[in-house]
């Protein structure tokens, strides 16, 4: 298998990031998309109620264990969307997000909505991967 010709970059033309990158050039590699992972265990329960660090952890543990599931890591990430109820939790997201990161961290979107699919739910994070072909 070649590996996957990625490029992360950020441009002095934009802000300086924090915990991200603003581009990731994907040029070659097989293309993994994760769907929204949420606050929930192996059997469906919610790790964390009311308890945001929880959930977030929760979170990146079932990324770890989706990422794992296709065969790669944390260093394949190249794009994750990540939806919040409470912005004013932005430090201690971006906390443990630093726990799982590989040595590029991907290009970003984060995004404050009224409510997840389950009222009790805090944080949600989809991610694109690419592994190589």
């Amino acid at each position: 298998m070649s590996r996957p010709t990625v490029q992360y970059l950020n441009p002095p033309t934009l802000s300086v990031p924090t915990g991200y990158n603003h581009i990731v050039q994907v040029q070659s590699g097989r293309t993994i998309y994760i769907a929204g992972q949420v606050a929930l265990d192996k059997s469906g329960n919610l790790v964390g109620k009311n308890d945001f660090a929880a959930q977030a952890t929760q979170v990146f543990e079932n990324l770890k264990l989706a990422l794992s599931a296709a065969g790669a890591t944390f260093d394949n990430l190249v794009k994750v969307t990540t939806f919040v109820t409470d912005m004013s939790q932005l430090p201690t997201l971006r906390a443990i997000r630093a726990r799982y990161y590989g040595k590029n961290a991907p290009a970003s979107t984060l995004v404050q909505i009224g409510k997840l699919a389950n009222e009790d739910l805090m944080v949600e994070i989809e991610a694109v991967a690419v592994l190589p072909e």
